[in-house]
């Protein structure tokens, strides 16, 4: 079954043009994990005049991250303790339509978080990122950010699917963006494989109000959920690893994951290629 086949309904948009009204948007955004069953009914709820992302003809796109973290962990125990100064790093891969992009996403004393980029090339940071990543970690407030910088090294890689949907504004209210995350796999340093056949994540981005996607999960009985593709990950393939803000999430959803030790991975669940 094509949990996706009610996009193929949609008239399709060019990521410029989708870029340039999503970034005219203050936006909440809402995270949602559900059985892969319940996601075409979701869909067929989708507004007249939605449209969704198509590079290439093609509107399920291949994304991969290879995350970076310290050999202490700073980057997960920073959100599991949830410090007002914590950061992720990831060099993220567009598989399709080529390009990777690394990833420095922060949060200050202030509680706002910030994400900046710089391409790059495989999935090791050489010295220009490096240099790249301290910089944004001292502006952020960090402790001790270059030599936090200077230790990161590739922890954990996700691979998936993305969907990207914008949805026209509602009487009174502003238009929406959502991404359908499918495929979801996760890959542990030491080369075990997590998979999870069986859900989808599903973000939403819309303005103060709730967007329509959200209304139609909501009719459905879906709620909100907290979930980090890093954070959880890490905590599903590390057990021993605290994991309390993930708990309700990992409980629910990744008891159904299927697990291999990666000996053979398929080309889709394969490191980042250098």
């Amino acid at each position: 079954m094509n949990t996706l086949a009610p996009l193929d309904r949609l008239p399709a948009i060019g990521l410029d043009e989708l870029n340039a009204q999503a970034e005219l948007q203050t936006r909440v955004d809402r995270k949602y994990i559900l059985p892969t069953r319940e996601l075409p009914a979701v869909l067929q709820a989708l507004p007249r005049g939605s449209e969704v992302l198509a590079i290439d003809g093609e509107s399920s796109l291949r994304y991969a991250s290879q995350y970076f973290d310290t050999p202490g962990l700073d980057s997960y125990f920073g959100a599991v303790r949830k410090r007002r100064r914590r950061f992720k790093v990831r060099a993220r891969t567009y598989v399709d339509s080529g390009g990777s992009f690394l990833e420095v996403k922060t949060r200050g004393a202030r509680s706002a978080t910030v994400k900046e980029r710089v391409p790059v090339t495989g999935d090791e940071l050489d010295g220009d990122a490096v240099a790249y990543a301290t910089d944004l970690l001292v502006d952020a407030g960090i402790p001790d950010a270059a030599h936090l910088a200077e230790t990161l090294q590739p922890t954990l890689v996700t691979r998936y699917r993305r969907a990207t949907v914008l949805m026209p504004a509602a009487a009174g209210g502003d238009a929406s963006r959502a991404t359908i995350d499918t495929e979801l796999t996760w890959i542990a340093a030491e080369g075990t494989v997590l998979q999870l056949p069986t859900s989808v994540i599903v973000e939403t981005k819309s303005g103060q109000r709730a967007g329509a996607l959200d209304r139609a999960l909501w009719r459905q009985g879906h709620r909100p959920a907290r979930i980090s593709k890093y954070g959880t990950g890490m905590a599903a393939l590390h057990p021993a690893l605290p994991s309390n803000p993930w708990h309700r999430v990992l409980t629910r959803h990744f008891v159904h994951a299927t697990v291999s030790d990666g000996h053979h991975p398929t080309p889709d669940t394969r490191p980042l290629a250098a």
